[in-house]
């Protein structure tokens, strides 16, 4: 079972809060976005791209982990068969998405699905919005972060934490995210 399984996705009206996240929509409401009001709107807007994400790259990290995981899915799951059709083999898909988990720097390592494909592929994202690849859909989200393992392994351990991370995947749900319908996008008329 795992440990979102009775979560329910919570949905607030933060509108007209004071100070806090309406600025955006003050800087809106009449129409136009001012000369002196821009500096701040801008760097409102280009923040917004990067906590938005974290807050949805979380949601899927924490998703597909669960108390007890296998280590590895079942021999013939679809998620081993799509990862055969992508890398040629499941060890050689794994070698692939824990090396981008090593490497340095902050950020997140993301197999995803190509929706015309549906192939996968595994991906480095920094930060939380800078590398995603638009109409891919995430599959297996690892929190590669300092913050994610800090209280359990130095920086330098990250290898370790990659495979306590390993341990605790929820393979149920990495492979209802595989098996969902995707849509491909539109081509050009």
């Amino acid at each position: 079972m795992s440990l979102n399984a009775n979560y329910t996705p919570k949905q607030f009206n933060l509108s007209g809060l004071k100070g806090i996240s309406g600025r955006i929509a003050e800087f809106l409401k009449d129409g136009k976005v001012d000369q002196e009001e821009m500096p701040a709107y801008s760097e409102l807007t280009r923040r917004l791209g990067f906590e938005y994400n974290g807050m949805v790259l979380h949601e899927y990290y924490f998703g597909n982990m669960t108390r007890g995981g296998s280590g590895d899915p079942a021999t013939r799951s679809p998620f081993v068969r799509a990862a055969e059709l992508s890398f040629g083999s499941y060890p050689i898909w794994k070698t692939d998405f824990v090396s981008i988990g090593k490497m340095r720097g902050v950020g997140w390592a993301i197999c995803y699905q190509d929706p015309a494909t549906r192939r996968l592929s595994n991906h480095w994202i920094t930060l939380h919005e800078v590398g995603n690849v638009a109409g891919f859909a995430p599959v297996l989200v690892m929190d590669v972060w300092e913050h994610a393992f800090l209280l359990d392994y130095p920086p330098a351990e990250r290898p370790r934490y990659i495979e306590a991370f390993f341990s605790s995947i929820a393979w149920d749900v990495v492979e209802r995210r595989l098996l969902a319908p995707v849509s491909a996008p539109a081509a050009a008329g």
